[in-house]
């Protein structure tokens, strides 16, 4: 199993992406941690679905360009 660290360690915790850069992010509960299964965009200090638009409604704790494939 993947420790905390371990995933923290493949995305950037410290910074923002650039406005409208379309990221996977990182999210944690109570439960752990988990990957969003669609890209979000980071704008007027929000998280949102790429997609959608919708907020997203999740603690984000990091994030990363999407992996191709």
């Amino acid at each position: 199993m993947v420790t905390r660290d371990q995933r923290l360690a493949e995305f950037n915790t410290q910074d923002v992406p650039p406005t409208a850069e379309p990221v996977q992010v990182l999210c944690e509960d109570k439960s752990g941690t988990y990957l969003l299964p669609f890209v979000c965009v980071h704008a007027d200090g929000e998280w949102r679905n790429a997609g959608t638009g919708d907020l997203v409604q999740a603690r984000v704790i990091g994030w990363r360009l999407p992996k191709a494939g």
